[in-house]
């Protein structure tokens, strides 16, 4: 089995849930935080909940896994637009996938913590 190396970019929207334009929202969504990636493409930020349960279903998978892993955690965002400044910029979300990664996975599994954003050199 080959080394992997597991990221957590883009988990600060979650994939199932981008919409076309802003007017094609579900009104059970409001109050959500969105970003309009473009006139076609609407995206909703994960909530401190949603973020949790990421974390942990990424860490019962990596759990299993049968060859050596690491996980790469940049603390200063996972995206672009959830930078500091950026429209998806929750520290709790953020804080919320870490913690229930590192909570869930095995001492086994590296978790490798980056001072820097998911898209710096």
């Amino acid at each position: 089995m080959c080394p992997s190396i597991v990221d957590v970019a883009g988990l600060n929207r979650i994939s199932k849930m981008i919409f076309g334009e802003r007017d094609s929202v579900p009104p059970e969504f409001e109050g959500r935080q969105f970003y309009i990636h473009n006139p076609q493409v609407t995206l909703m930020r994960t909530s401190v909940e949603e973020s949790r349960r990421f974390g942990k279903i990424i860490a019962e998978k990596l759990s299993g896994y049968e060859g050596p892993v690491s996980v790469l955690l940049p603390t200063k965002g996972v995206s672009v637009i959830g930078l500091e400044g950026q429209p998806f910029y929750d520290p709790d979300a953020d804080a919320a996938l870490f913690e229930s990664l590192h909570a869930g996975l095995p001492e086994s599994v590296p978790v490798v913590e980056i001072n820097a954003s998911i898209n710096d050199p």
